[in-house]
């Protein structure tokens, strides 16, 4: 077993804290990873914080993750000694249901393993990206194109898998109108995204606050929810809308902002219920719509399109005892657009 140092949560009520955690020793098909840098989701917050349901603590999150591979297993035939590669939201699944086979391991029908709180091969609890190493299957381990800075691309393995997939599944591209709700750390990678598909890109913010990003970024117009008069302007105008949010809204005012036959997409995650009216549906044959993340192959494709198309994430990165700051800053919004954890600071 390897010892490498971590950020842990003790609990859901506690920071986090400096702490040590025990890595596997490097199967015949692992890839040990040096990590440099690890993305801040909200999605780690919810989890350390028991929103999202109970779990074993200590716990490290994290699951955006970047660095150097410095060791292989006997077996390894995808990765070497030096390669820059990263992991995302996942780290095994079973590989042998429909979903598997078909390169959707996100959707995998006995339920992938992810990065941190699932149960892993060997009956432990995984532990995430917070930390100075990580033992990870090959197979789940990403080749993080050399033109994309390590800092920028932490936050592509999951918010950007996240906006990318929906908006490649729904055909995000030219004579297409996509609207985002949110202009935060998954919001401003979904108007990179869309714009680099040609799509007509709309920013749906609370306020205004943001215009000025939105609009450099790749945004064609830039409207503010907190006005009323924004609804009732939008509406019947869009064919995808892409909602970030992880907090409760309104979705029923934002389906009737849908073009005929137009999806609203949800990959946001609030803990409350969103409260659909079906009626709402009916009209225009609305879709309401949820994605998760991505496979492998299809987050591979989002780096090499990110790598093509000149996108990367916009951050702001932190030594390691600035975490639990930095969430405090998520809660209000106060990051443009995503936290990065310099692992260096941890060593």
């Amino acid at each position: 077993m390897l010892t490498v140092k971590a950020y842990a949560a003790p609990s859901a009520t506690e920071p986090l804290v400096p702490t040590t955690i025990e890595r596997r020793d490097v199967g015949a098909k692992d890839v040990l990873i040096e990590i440099r840098y690890a993305g801040i989701c909200h999605s780690d917050i919810h989890t350390v914080r028991g929103e999202w349901g109970d779990i074993a603590y200590p716990q490290v999150v994290g699951h955006e993750i970047v660095g150097v591979v410095t060791e292989v297993g006997s077996e390894v035939t995808g990765h070497k000694v030096g390669d820059r590669v990263g992991v995302g939201c996942m780290v095994n699944s079973c590989r042998v249901c429909e979903n598997c086979l078909a390169g959707e391991e996100n959707y995998c029908l006995e339920g992938n393993t992810g990065t941190y709180t699932a149960v892993d091969r060997d009956g432990t609890i995984t532990q995430g990206g917070y930390s100075t190493h990580i033992v990870v299957d090959e197979d789940f381990v990403l080749r993080v194109p050399e033109s994309i800075p390590y800092e920028a691309a932490a936050p592509l393995l999951c918010a950007g898998i996240t906006t990318y997939s929906p908006l490649a599944h729904w055909k995000a591209g030219p004579g297409k109108r996509v609207a985002v709700v949110g202009m935060g750390g998954l919001g401003h990678m979904a108007v990179k995204f869309a714009h680099a598909m040609g799509a007509e890109v709309t920013v749906l913010s609370q306020s205004l606050s943001k215009k000025d990003d939105g609009l450099r970024l790749g945004a064609d117009h830039y409207y503010a929810t907190s006005d009323p008069s924004t609804f009732a302007e939008l509406k019947n105008e869009f064919d995808i809308i892409i909602n970030t949010v992880s907090a409760e809204l309104d979705i029923n005012a934002y389906l009737r902002l849908l073009r005929l036959n137009g999806t609203l997409v949800n990959v946001g995650a609030p803990p409350e219920a969103l409260g659909i009216k079906v009626f709402t549906l009916f009209g225009n044959r609305r879709t309401f719509a949820g994605s998760s993340i991505g496979g492998i192959r299809e987050t591979q494709e989002m780096l090499d399109f990110c790598a093509e198309h000149g996108i990367a994430a916009e951050v702001e990165v932190i030594d390691a005892d600035y975490i639990n700051e930095a969430y405090e800053r998520v809660l209000t919004s106060d990051v443009r657009y995503r936290f990065v954890i310099d692992i260096v600071s941890m060593r």
